[in-house]
């Protein structure tokens, strides 16, 4: 009996982690449903729409400019998600529209010398309200990139220029590929051009969008992609600017190229969130390492329990990343491979100095 309970303590926080990692074990439903009552869709915790084919600026001789209508309320203001992206194979993050708990955050690739790249990001705050519908217009050219609302000029960032060409490729609506970033809310309208709309022009969009529930159109706007989200029903949502590239809803959750093993250095960021992750994956595995330990040291009478120990711990931890990689929920990295190792060692640790405290109060 003494024999059995170490060796159900050790299955059930295995149990435990595994759980943890895994759940729930399967792709969810897509969470992308019609608005009742009025166009639109809705964008639950789990919910991603994509084209069915790549964007290709072909309307306009200057391929860094581009426009982005936006018609939206957001469900949450104190969370953050990826609204809008442009996905190709050799550039998963050209540009990228995101909410940032109540600000507006524009990311982009951008050429920091020849052969490599780096990312700029430009913010926009107090944007998004609780309950309130926003539209947001995005325009980019040569000479920066304006951020209206409401068909107001809110920022203007000249030294936020897009890459060429970076409007174009596969568009992925309330998600981001690589890594799950859903974004939760309403999508009323989305409109692509390409090219850069003039001022006057973005507030007269503004008040057809708000009043007709769709632009004007002009030829000269170069309209490529324009989205009513008027079927009410269906998984395709068409192109009303033409034989263009339609959207669809997917019947599961899809992370578009899911990352595997992602590196810890394009995982490493300052956020809170970050560094609370840390701590929660070093914590979750100190458990394991106590247990662990414990059951080599007493039961197995093993001189190196806590090198084994240690050990099984980075594998328990190298297998739930592998196998997060299958499950678009999740995001399979090598950082908690390092922190959960580390989780274990503390765990070790803390066994090796309770048993020695131990030891010490029998001698004494």
């Amino acid at each position: 009996m003494k024999h059995v309970l170490p060796v159900i303590a050790c299955f059930g926080i295995l149990s435990g982690i595994l759980v943890a990692g895994l759940w729930p074990f399967h792709p969810p439903r897509n969470q992308v449903t019609w608005l009742k009552d009025k166009n639109g869709l809705y964008f639950g915790d789990y919910g991603t729409v994509m084209s069915t084919g790549a964007f290709s600026s072909t309307g306009s001789g200057n391929k860094v400019s581009c426009t982005i209508e936006l018609w939206l309320q957001t469900a949450l203001t104190d969370t953050s998600g990826t609204i809008l992206t442009f996905y190709t194979p050799d550039n998963p993050l050209r540009f990228s529209i995101h909410q940032s708990l109540t600000d507006l955050m524009l990311q982009s690739t951008r050429s920091s010398s020849p052969g490599r790249a780096g990312k700029q990001r430009i913010y926009v705050n107090a944007v998004f309200g609780q309950g309130r519908s926003v539209f947001v217009t995005v325009a980019s050219g040569a000479q920066g990139t304006s951020v209206y609302v409401n068909g107001t000029p809110s920022r203007t960032d000249r030294g936020f220029q897009l890459m060429p060409y970076a409007c174009a490729g596969q568009l992925i609506v309330g998600d981001s590929p690589g890594q799950s970033d859903t974004w939760p809310g309403q999508m009323k309208g989305l409109a692509i051009y390409d090219n850069e709309l003039t001022a006057p022009a973005v507030l007269r969009h503004f008040n057809a969008w708000t009043q007709n529930g769709q632009p004007e159109m002009n030829q000269h706007e170069h309209i490529v992609g324009l989205y009513l989200f008027d079927e009410r029903a269906g998984n395709v949502i068409h192109n009303h600017a033409g034989p263009g590239v339609a959207l669809s809803i997917p019947a599961t959750y899809t992370v578009l190229d899911q990352a595997f093993l992602e590196p810890f250095w394009d995982e490493f960021n300052m956020s809170s969130g970050y560094w609370k992750n840390i701590l929660k994956n070093i914590a979750g595995f100190v458990p394991l390492g106590v247990c662990f330990c414990a059951y080599f040291a007493l039961v197995r009478k093993s001189r190196r329990a806590g090198l084994v120990t240690v050990m099984i711990g980075g594998a328990v931890s190298l297998t739930i990343e592998v196998l997060q990689a299958f499950l678009p929920t999740r995001d399979s990295g090598t950082t908690d491979i390092f922190t959960n190792t580390l989780g274990t060692w503390i765990g070790v640790m803390l066994y090796n100095a309770v048993i020695e405290k131990w030891e010490l109060a029998k001698r004494g």
